[in-house]
């Protein structure tokens, strides 16, 4: 068990890694935190489908493929960047501490380009809109961004440098083998609350003035990369481009910002014909079909009919 204050505000928690066990095997609040918001997400874009044109059915077969490929693109992301925490002694790769996923170590960066490669498969190979279900599915990874972050504080993770502010937190951790406490920015929370806002913001503004498919996804991406420029060079868990001193999150969110945001103004300042979105060309072409298939069964209805 650890505590966790904020002594600015007077408050303390007592948190547990582990929520309960299963025939001996512990269930992580960690895990049990992602689950939920993996299930609040997807019933939030199921709800959602149809103002984009997606299918229920497609967003169940998606999650087929994304959902493992995504945890591996995760680990790998983390290996990668981490690589010298799985050699061994003489310097070789240590493979199987790779794999063990159980033990910890995992990068949301990997989790969201693996998800867009995945994407962008699944719609090529099913003949929709690429653009359309991202900006359907930027809803989903974001609210598994606001409540995943909310792991990281059950688990004591992904916090801050020293500070004094008066939302500071107070928590016990091992730095340089020695156990202390320290007074560290909650950049957990900063990331989860920068999050919230974003939601609020495309589903409550952008969606309803929606002009392009697309538009919500690069908004998301630029609201994101903006917001984790400036946590990732708070935090003192960063993984680092092997022995430079650059932050490889911090680099690519802010790529990601200034990419995502460029497209996002260059289309906007163009004019948005709205016929073209995704959904009203699914629209059109059912109202087309239930015309021709009115107008064939008045054909069919005449031939059977004595006065004609």
């Amino acid at each position: 068990m650890n505590i966790v204050s904020f002594p600015g505000f007077g408050m303390a928690f007592h948190v547990k890694e582990i929520a309960f066990r299963v025939f001996g095997w512990p269930i992580h609040w960690y895990g049990v935190i992602i689950a939920l918001a993996f299930l609040i997400g997807v019933l939030f874009c199921t709800h959602r489908a149809p103002r984009y044109g997606i299918e229920e059915d497609d967003i169940m077969d998606l999650l087929l493929y994304a959902v493992p490929l995504c945890i591996v693109g995760a680990r790998l992301y983390y290996v990668i960047f981490y690589l010298d925490l799985y050699r061994n002694s003489d310097g070789s790769l240590n493979f199987a501490r790779m794999i063990r996923i159980w033990d910890g170590g995992g990068a949301i960066y990997g989790s969201i380009l693996m998800a867009i490669l995945v994407l962008f498969l699944f719609c090529r190979h099913r003949h929709i809109s690429f653009w359309a279900f991202a900006d359907l599915g930027s809803f989903g990874v974001l609210i598994g961004q606001i409540m995943g972050r909310w792991g990281n504080f059950v688990n004591v993770e992904a916090y801050g440098g020293p500070t004094d502010l008066p939302w500071r937190m107070g928590i016990y951790d091992t730095v340089d083998g020695v156990y202390q406490y320290m007074e560290v920015h909650p950049t957990f929370l900063y990331e989860s609350l920068w999050n919230l806002a974003g939601f609020l913001l495309l589903a409550l503004l952008v969606e309803r003035i929606r002009k392009f498919d697309g538009e919500i996804f690069l908004g998301y991406m630029a609201w994101y990369g903006l917001g984790r420029s400036w946590i990732e060079g708070l935090r003192t868990d960063s993984l680092y481009f092997f022995s430079t001193g650059l932050r490889v999150s911090q680099v690519l969110a802010i790529g990601i910002f200034l990419v995502a945001g460029t497209a996002l103004v260059v289309r906007l300042v163009r004019p948005q014909d709205p016929r073209r979105l995704w959904v009203n060309q699914r629209r059109a072409k059912k109202r087309s079909q239930a015309i021709e298939q009115a107008g064939a069964k008045e054909e069919n209805d005449d031939l059977f009919d004595p006065d004609v």
